[in-house]
């Protein structure tokens, strides 16, 4: 897998966020154009995990691993805590981690937590890895693979709430909804929620998710 190692920075305001007591705090304080944009991406077939991730379990037995068990398979709340540690992650791996092509290709690619330089691989995992380390949940925390514009194939971190599926990458100096990268990124797989050694092929969304997307493009800001 080769990423596409060019670091954006935010082209959008950060949206004022209202915050109240509770777990729809979040929710109430965006703008509503903005809530309708909040999706969970869909499933298909088993696919193969890339050889990368294979070699990468072998490495970090623990990171592949399923943690947080729910037998009823529930989405976690998006409540104002987990909001304030996903922003705080997502830009300090961006921050510390140096931008750069890695050497190595297929089965000979390492994918490295917290290296001091690495590509799209190396923070998408790392920001896994801290998340897992603060309690989160493996089936909230999702390894996907897409292709960028230029052809390129990229690694993103999905987290998965009850609310809607969001995007951390270090192409975006913001956490985005889903549905603001289906035009841009064509999805190709993702880890299983119920075991993260397991990936499964990315069904294409239909057209009301370009339709919610071409509605606000706005990416979600700190708090």
């Amino acid at each position: 897998m080769r990423c596409n190692v060019k670091f954006l920075l935010p082209l959008t305001m950060i949206a004022t966020m209202v915050w109240s007591s509770g777990t729809q705090a979040f929710f109430f304080g965006l703008p509503r154009a903005l809530k309708y944009q909040l999706a969970t991406i869909e499933l298909d077939s088993p696919m193969l995990p890339p050889i990368g991730h294979s070699r990468f379990c072998l490495r970090y037995p623990d990171d592949c691993s399923v943690h947080g068990i729910d037998f009823r398979r529930r989405n976690i709340a998006l409540t104002e805590q987990r909001w304030a540690e996903l922003n705080d992650v997502n830009r300090r791996v961006n921050r510390d981690i140096v931008a750069e092509v890695t050497p190595g290709n297929g089965a000979f690619e390492e994918w490295l937590i917290a290296p001091a330089a690495g590509d799209c691989k190396d923070y998408a995992i790392t920001k896994r890895h801290e998340l897992l380390a603060r309690g989160w949940p493996s089936r909230a925390l999702l390894l996907s693979e897409v292709i960028v514009p230029d052809g390129q194939h990229h690694l993103v971190l999905v987290v998965r709430t009850k609310d809607g599926d969001l995007v951390l990458d270090n192409l975006s100096a913001s956490i985005r909804p889903a549905t603001t990268t289906f035009r841009r990124y064509q999805w190709v797989r993702m880890e299983t929620p119920q075991n993260p050694k397991f990936w499964a092929r990315v069904r294409q969304p239909g057209a009301a998710m370009h339709i919610a997307e071409s509605g606000n493009s706005e990416a979600y800001g700190d708090i």
